[in-house]
């Protein structure tokens, strides 16, 4: 790993997306650039969704505690960590009263488009990659819903920057992130 860069005014960093938006893409692109860790929370329910027999798109069957705990350990992470990268659905909402965390939230604005990541990356038809994104995505809300009582998930004004992959490839998409961080070279 490279030497940390030191960002003025910026301890952490997180990286926020729907699935297959390009965040994963992102965050282990600023990682290798910045010479910061990446922790991805998506990761890390993956491991305990399949540990407890959970189908990903089923997160309803996944415990309440479960959940606040993971948002618990991100929210202790950028509080008391330097030079770290939180990529989840939820990292910068879970850091938006935490001072020095610069947040992206990375959307890709074709839907068909991240179907066929999905395809791609999880080897399965389209048809049941539509499907499997609207289901995530609808259980994933009802449960945020349930422990947080709000829909400001994805709300623009809480990032520092909202990057469309659809507009952008993986190259100028970690430039414009390099960019709104003011790192340059």
């Amino acid at each position: 790993m490279n030497t940390p860069i030191t960002i003025p005014e910026v301890r952490n960093i997180t990286v926020s997306g729907h699935a297959a938006s390009g965040a994963t893409t992102l965050s282990k692109a600023l990682g290798e650039k910045l010479g910061w860790q990446v922790i991805n929370g998506g990761e890390i329910y993956r491991e305990y969704a399949r540990k407890n027999g959970i189908p990903l798109e089923q997160t309803g069957q996944s415990s309440d505690e479960y959940h606040l705990q993971l948002d618990n350990f991100i929210k202790e992470k950028l509080k008391k960590e330097k030079n770290l990268i939180v990529e989840s659905w939820l990292s910068g909402f879970d850091a938006k009263n935490i001072e020095g965390v610069f947040k992206i939230f990375v959307t890709c604005s074709d839907d068909s488009l991240r179907a066929k990541r999905i395809v791609k990356r999880d080897k399965m038809s389209l048809e049941k990659a539509i499907i499997h994104l609207k289901t995530r995505e609808g259980e994933n809300l009802k449960k945020w819903d349930k422990l947080y009582h709000s829909r400001e998930f994805w709300n623009p004004k809480i990032y520092n920057i909202v990057i469309d992959t659809y507009k952008t490839n993986p190259t100028e998409t970690l430039n414009l992130a390099l960019v709104a961080l003011g790192v340059t070279g």
